[in-house]
């Protein structure tokens, strides 16, 4: 879930308690969970530990977030790979994770 404005419908993340910039009532919705992949890194752990990314995804409803994508290989995110959101577990909790979409190029 994400907020937009309630009147303008312009979607913010992180979460807030008013929109930024005009102050406008929030709603929450549910996103489409497509994206398109901004920027992306590789961190590189010490062996064994797996390699892992950390990308900006420009959500199809406008804002962008940090997540990881996972089934490629941590240095081999492309800049512009369309990318559908899952939901996984975590010791924390559950976190937001992206996969390549298939019909993506």
């Amino acid at each position: 879930m994400i907020q937009r404005g309630v009147k303008t419908g312009n979607a913010v993340f992180f979460p807030r308690a008013v929109a930024p910039g005009t102050g406008e009532d929030l709603e929450w919705f549910e996103p489409s969970g497509r994206g398109t992949v901004y920027a992306s890194t590789c961190v590189r752990k010490r062996p064994p530990e797996a390699d892992v990314n950390i990308s900006l995804i420009d959500l199809k409803e406008g804002p962008r977030m940090m997540a990881r994508v996972e089934g490629l290989p941590a240095d081999a995110v492309p800049i512009g790979l369309e990318v559908q959101a899952r939901i996984i577990p975590h010791e924390d909790g559950h976190i937001v994770v992206f996969d390549a979409r298939e019909n993506a190029r």
